[in-house]
């Protein structure tokens, strides 16, 4: 399987941001329940221009990542992992697996409950982070491991947005969204024409966000539809979306989620935010990321493989498929985006992250250990 040069640059990129933001989590957990803790957490609550500074990072910048998030999808399904269809199957497959099963142990504990909307957190995986730890075993990963797990990841983005699309929409203003829509599809004809100028996008982008912010249709959408208006051509290195892509990478992985991370976690930990881990929501979460991830993954790529659908990569066996599941239970950013989306209580939102944040480490932990001994080990051959 190939590894392309944009591809070599993107798995450095990330695993340099994941790291960035485990130090963004752990300063901001530590300054949220020091001596400075009130006014650390009022700062992130403090209003400007009608919304908060958190408000203006979620909704905002956050569109920023979403637009990153699209181009790497047009990338990848044009000339990436997923422009070969009989390649991309079995990642699809997986990642199908790593969405259902998860939501599945989810509702088990909720279903019926005024939780339940919080089915789709245990769903996504923090590509960041989870590339961030596959790179601490260094040349000892096998560049086709790399390359499903970022596949994996990528298809696992798409589904989180399509849930956030479809499930977490408030009420639709229709002119708004016929409008943000309307200018989408004058931006998307600019480039079918080849208008390779920047800033007709920029301009836009930016209209567009504002009628998507008051469509009810989450903004941050905004994002991903208008990376599909920008023009790839043949995924030249010096297409405009080539070249976006790899401007907004170092700011994206390290101004704007390392602030999305301080901003949303700072969390006030507490004997009753831990006695809080074994409640029917953030219990959910939990074997959501830890349990219902991994058997997901392997499961749906197991049974694909076996009923000849699709092919395991050379390289991997079925060893690294689980340990690869396990890795991909790091929920953090993702999963921390749709619990704003899907709860409105704070003490709720509060204990949720808490919630991800263990989780997305018991995953980040047991993974990278059942790696080091998939690397080292030749059971579960690709053929059993």
């Amino acid at each position: 399987m190939r590894t392309t040069r944009i591809f070599k640059s993107f798995f450095k990129s990330e695993k340099a941001g994941g790291i960035v933001l485990i130090a963004c989590t752990i300063l901001s957990l530590i300054l949220a329940n020091g001596s400075l803790g009130a006014r650390y957490q009022e700062f992130w609550q403090q209003s400007i221009g009608g919304s908060s500074v958190a408000h203006w990072i979620n909704d905002g910048l956050m569109t920023i990542f979403f637009l990153l998030i699209g181009l790497e999808l047009e990338r990848e399904v044009y000339i990436g992992e997923l422009s070969n269809f009989t390649e991309a199957l079995f990642p699809f497959f997986a990642a199908l697996g790593g969405m259902l099963i998860p939501a599945a142990l989810f509702l088990l504990f909720n279903f019926g409950t005024s939780t339940q909307s919080g089915a789709g957190i245990p769903m996504s995986t923090d590509i960041a982070f989870a590339l961030g730890v596959l790179s601490l075993l260094g040349k000892r990963v096998p560049a086709s491991l790399k390359v499903f797990l970022t596949a994996l990841a990528v298809i696992d983005d798409l589904g989180a947005i399509l849930i956030i699309a479809i499930f977490y929409t408030q009420a639709i203003a229709w002119t708004n969204l016929i409008i943000a829509l309307g200018i989408w599809l004058l931006l998307f004809l600019l480039g079918k024409f080849r208008v390779y100028y920047f800033l007709p996008y920029l301009l836009g982008g930016v209209v567009m966000w504002y009628f998507m912010l008051h469509s009810g249709v989450h903004a941050t959408i905004t994002g991903v539809l208008l990376a599909f208006a920008i023009p790839f051509g043949r995924g030249r290195a010096h297409s405009l979306s080539d070249r976006l892509q790899h401007f907004l990478h170092k700011p994206v992985a390290f101004i704007i989620l390392p602030l999305f991370a301080l901003a949303n976690t700072a969390i006030p930990l507490s004997r009753d935010s831990f006695l809080s881990l074994t409640d029917h929501y953030t219990l959910g979460v939990a074997l959501g990321l830890v349990l219902g991830k991994p058997i997901g993954i392997f499961l749906f790529a197991f049974l694909a493989h076996k009923a000849k659908v699709c092919r395991i990569p050379a390289e991997l066996n079925w060893f690294n498929i689980a340990a690869t599941g396990l890795l991909a239970g790091i929920g953090f950013t993702m999963s921390i985006f749709v619990t704003l989306l899907a709860y409105t209580q704070p003490a709720i939102i509060d204990n949720t992250k808490l919630s991800i944040l263990l989780s997305s480490l018991v995953a980040g932990i047991f993974g990278l250990w059942l790696l080091q001994l998939s690397l080292k080990s030749n059971r579960f051959p690709a053929d059993f």
